[in-house]
């Protein structure tokens, strides 16, 4: 099952949304935590809903649960938590949650997850994937978009 991830940051909207179109994305999975945010520009959740649509014929999903509390995230950019910390706090997020379960992969198929991190090295929306492939069924091929 082919999944994608994107970050907005770094990229216009003509830039974005060539790389959800060329890529085929059926839904863009929103797993940030703030989806609002003045700092989105083109990625806030109301715009990128209607653009997607729009312009790539694609759907927008926001999963609010596929993203870190505020504490673990302002922690981590504050500079008070390392990488590898964060990393340990999240996994044990998602296992809490249980995501594995309460995602249906059918939303997973050509699905692309978003964040802001520009690369996914160090961003949740590659440990989410990371973290599915190793505690569900699926067998997800991921590639990044940046």
């Amino acid at each position: 099952m082919k999944i994608y991830t994107i970050g907005f940051t770094q990229k216009n909207a003509e830039k974005f949304f060539k790389f959800i179109n060329l890529s085929q994305v059926k839904t863009l999975i929103d797993v940030r935590l703030n989806n609002v945010s003045q700092l989105s520009g083109f990625a806030k959740r109301d715009d990128l809903k209607f653009f997607l649509k729009e312009l790539c014929g694609s759907e927008y999903v926001h999963l609010p649960e596929l993203a870190p509390t505020k504490d673990i995230l302002n922690a981590y950019k504050k500079g008070d938590m390392p990488w590898q910390l964060y990393e340990e706090k999240f996994l044990n997020l998602m296992s809490q949650r249980n995501i594995e379960r309460s995602v249906r992969p059918a939303l997973l198929d050509h699905g692309c997850l978003l964040c802001s991190e520009h690369e996914p090295h160090f961003c949740h929306r590659r440990l989410v994937v990371e973290y599915l492939n190793e505690y569900s069924e699926l067998d997800l091929e991921v590639k990044h978009l940046y």
